[in-house]
């Protein structure tokens, strides 16, 4: 049974234990809490036997594990085998997964944690079996407009209550950094009253946003010049590479000329995004989820727009290798990515090798 959101999974643990959870997904502090829910109701039951296997080579011992599934210690009655693999690195392990679906062992949970999976592995064999006898959460990221959301919920459930300025200040300091702001709300529970205002997020909260350049990515598509400047700032501070951060806004821009072009000569959106994900060898899936994304960047740029800034890429590309020593590839990028976002700058003049 697959569960349509992660906060579904309290009220099937409530219910019944099921006897395969599979916690799937990258963000940590998420699966960590999905995690040690489910141990915890286990525990309640009597699964006081527990037995992990780290799983980060294709030569693992996998038969080992249903060794272990089948006999119990001398000192438990019930259960819990955790194996920590991720999707790619699952190898043999397939049949033995396979076989245990088939044949569950009794007084046993299998606890799965595994690195996001697509739909396409999602009907796998082994893992539908698997899906089928048990409980299959999916972990996603927290998008920046659901962080408020997400803190609002978490003050609450420790006992606080915050005012709406606060809690977005909060969501700016700690964006992308679930682990952080859960730690920021244990220190606001332990250093301030019920009311969180905003003076208390400035005086207790430091700045922890987390950043990467995949979110610069998103975000210069959207359209959202503070947010793309937010993050471009946080990637610099943290020292990125300005050839990763080049890498990451040419890809999108290849991407979108593609895209553009394909429009252009009057293909639906769905069908050129097939056709980008097979030229570029992109996750089609992936794509279609920013499909919104990349119809309004092509809209406000224009094929011509979109030419002019893959040129202005190039430039940067050639500062970086060093041969244009008088132009600086920091004020260059981030004039790249504001125009990318959609803030008129001088990066919005053609390069003079633009032909």
């Amino acid at each position: 049974m697959k569960l349509r959101h992660l906060n579904d999974l309290s009220n099937q643990l409530r219910k019944e234990l099921a006897p395969v959870y599979i916690v799937a997904g990258d963000e940590p502090l998420q699966i960590e809490e999905a995690c040690d829910s489910i141990r915890a109701a286990a525990r309640e039951q009597g699964f006081t036997d527990r037995t992990v296997h780290h799983i980060d080579s294709a030569n693992y011992p996998w038969q080992d594990i249903l060794a272990a599934a089948n006999s119990l210690s001398l000192f438990a009655s019930r259960q819990i085998i955790e194996i920590r693999v991720p999707f790619d690195k699952i190898g043999e392990g397939k049949k033995v997964l396979l076989a245990y679906a088939d044949h569950l062992p009794q007084d046993t949970i299998l606890l799965l944690i595994t690195s996001r999976i697509t739909k396409k592995q999602e009907s796998i064999k082994w893992f539908s079996r698997l899906e089928k006898r048990g409980v299959y959460a999916q972990v996603w990221p927290i998008e920046p407009h659901q962080m408020p959301g997400w803190i609002s919920q978490r003050l609450r459930r420790n006992g606080l209550n915050a005012e709406a300025d606060a809690i977005t200040l909060l969501a700016d300091l700690l964006e992308g950094n679930l682990l952080a702001a859960a730690q920021a709300v244990e220190q606001l529970k332990l250093t301030t009253g019920d009311i969180i205002t905003l003076d208390t997020v400035r005086n207790v909260v430091a700045d922890n946003a987390r950043y990467d350049v995949f979110g610069l990515a998103d975000a210069v598509l959207a359209g959202d010049v503070r947010h793309s400047l937010r993050i471009y700032n946080g990637l610099a501070t943290e020292g990125t590479e300005p050839t990763i951060l080049l890498w990451a806004l040419a890809r999108e821009l290849r991407l979108a000329n593609h895209m553009a072009s394909g429009l252009r000569q009057g293909s639906s959106i769905d069908t050129v995004i097939d056709q980008v994900a097979g030229a570029h060898r992109q996750v089609p899936f992936l794509l279609k989820k920013k499909k919104g994304s990349y119809q309004g960047f092509v809209r406000r740029h224009g094929e011509r727009g979109i030419r002019e800034m893959i040129a202005r890429a190039a430039l940067i590309d050639r500062i970086l290798k060093g041969a244009e020593p008088q132009l600086s590839a920091g004020d260059e990028l981030l004039e790249l990515t504001m125009r990318m976002a959609g803030m008129p700058t001088s990066a919005s003049l053609l390069p003079p090798t633009f032909v």
